[in-house]
């Protein structure tokens, strides 16, 4: 995969897209692409960002302190996301940290070229706005879920995400990206114990199967349905 943002596929899952060749050839002019490894964090909460990551592959988990002190998974960022534009629109420090999941690589673009792009270009403003809508109802409806959801629905929803969004091993079937029991916990707002047991139940009852950490959805219409409120 080509690392020149005028050339980069990536970029069509963004508000890059809408740049022209100038325009690009002018971040990947000031962008550095960099690695991270499982377990390190990008960005914290409360720190001042001085520009913005593109996901280039892997996966980043977003995530906020709570009043008790419990991590809380906002949403897991793939391929193609840009982590950090709130920060810089609105000129405001982070509002989450971004924790690199599994080894993965990001492009950095410093605040000056998003900021030039922003002043000259309203459709690349317009499409920076529809992204943070988006990110918005992403929020709201975790919101709804964590508030009305129960916790055997949420992590019912949070495996079928899992397989959608990130899809399985061709060989074992198992979900590619395999989170800690304590990440898949805060990802559904209870405590990892309760997860754990919510697991053990979904196996006894033949839903999932489990090696370590790895998961194999077994009845995926089971968890659909577990999903529906009744």
């Amino acid at each position: 995969m080509s690392t020149k943002c005028e050339n980069c596929v990536i970029r069509q899952y963004n508000a890059l897209r809408v740049l022209n060749t100038e325009d690009l050839a002018e971040i990947n002019a000031t962008k550095k692409l960099q690695s991270v490894s499982k377990g390190d964090m990008i960005f914290k909460e409360g720190q001042r960002l001085s520009g913005i990551y593109c996901v280039r592959n892997g996966a980043t988990k977003l995530s906020k302190i709570t009043a008790s002190g419990r991590d809380q998974i906002v949403k897991i960022a793939s391929k193609g996301e840009i982590l950090g534009q709130r920060s810089i629109v609105c000129d405001e420090n982070a509002n989450l940290s971004a924790t690199a999941l599994n080894d993965m690589e990001v492009c950095f673009i410093p605040k000056s070229a998003i900021k030039n792009r922003i002043a000259h270009n309203p459709l690349f403003v317009k499409e920076l706005l529809v992204n943070m809508a988006t990110e918005l109802r992403i929020a709201d409806d975790m919101i709804v879920n964590l508030s009305e959801k129960t916790v055997k629905q949420r992590l019912a929803q949070a495996l079928l995400y899992l397989k959608k969004q990130f899809g399985e091993d061709p060989l074992s079937g198992d979900l590619t990206l395999v989170l800690s029991r304590e990440d898949l916990a805060a990802a559904i707002g209870t405590a990892t114990e309760s997860c754990i047991r919510l697991l053990s139940d979904f196996k006894k009852k033949g839903y999932i199967t489990t090696q370590g950490k790895n998961i194999k959805i077994l009845q995926l219409d089971a968890l659909e349905e577990l999903t529906k409120d009744f």
